[in-house]
């Protein structure tokens, strides 16, 4: 993460916490939203792993090729489930987001710097383009996402009634707006790092 230490250090737990309630979230519901809760808490965990400031861990340069092998089989995966779900595109382009950024911190000139984080971001820079598509796709994502966290009034005969109010069932882990919360963070996050890039 290009900065100071401690906007690596809150990005690395947001990251990390965003993770472990996906991670929750894998017990309760359907199948398929078993399924998407894992693919986050594999992204919440790879971004918190990605973010740890270089200060502290400067990870060996094959650490990039693991990144990129993994979040290339995520991404592949995606596309696959895809076809049963529009969410899976956006899982595509997230673990396709962190192999690039698994490749261009890789990329020439970064070993010098110790392989990771700060120092990493800004010598390999990636392909200014991309980097930017990227940034405005999680920039459209996060406004979309926060959009959809504000609360919509019900009109029921003259009266107005606040959706989403009272209990839900399979308790505080399958609570969709913290779902779509923790998608917005990890958009945000992604967003933060493309920035740094």
């Amino acid at each position: 993460m290009h900065g100071p230490a401690m906007s690596g250090w809150l990005l690395m737990a947001l990251c990390a916490l965003t993770g472990a309630y996906c991670l929750l979230r894998t017990r309760a519901g359907t199948g398929e939203e078993r399924r998407t809760a894992r693919a986050e808490a594999l992204m919440g965990f790879g971004m918190a792993a990605m973010a740890v400031p270089a200060a502290v861990f400067a990870p060996p340069a094959w650490a990039w090729a693991v990144y990129a092998a993994l979040f290339g089989v995520a991404a592949l995966r995606a596309l696959w489930f895809s076809r049963r779900s529009g969410h899976h595109l956006h899982h595509l382009v997230g673990s396709s987001a962190m192999v690039y950024m698994a490749v261009a911190m890789a990329g020439p000139g970064t070993a010098a710097h110790g392989g990771h984080g700060a120092h990493t971001m800004a010598a390999a820079g990636g392909v200014p383009l991309l980097t930017g598509l990227l940034l405005v796709y999680y920039a459209a994502y996060v406004l979309r996402s926060g959009a959809r966290l504000i609360p919509v009034a019900v009109t029921a005969s003259g009266g107005g009634v606040v959706a989403g109010g009272g209990p839900v069932p399979g308790g505080w882990a399958a609570r969709p707006e913290l779902a779509l919360a923790c998608r917005l963070t990890m958009g945000i996050s992604m967003f933060a790092m493309l920035l740094t890039l």
